[in-house]
């Protein structure tokens, strides 16, 4: 049993819910808590499941494409021509 309690230690439990609630009551009290039980494992069970992600459109990565640096010549060239302006 749960928190170390035993069958005898339910049994005092049980009669006081009984005498508290009635035996009409009761079996439906038992229902509902089980169903809560259920709902609240199937939740919990969901939420540590990893959701699907929406599909998007299959679009391809843009590649972009390295452009040649200028040739040592031309740079030299610039700088020789704006200086002599």
């Amino acid at each position: 049993m749960p928190f170390g309690a035993h069958w005898w230690d339910l049994i005092p439990i049980v009669v006081l819910a009984l005498l508290i609630f009635g035996p009409k009551r009761l079996p439906q009290m038992g229902s509902s808590i089980g169903e809560t039980i259920k709902e609240f494992r199937k939740s919990m069970k969901e939420a540590t499941q990893p959701t699907p992600t929406a599909t998007l459109p299959a679009t391809q990565p843009e590649t972009l494409t390295a452009t040649q640096p200028a040739a040592p010549e031309a740079i030299a060239d610039a700088t020789v021509e704006s200086k002599g302006e």
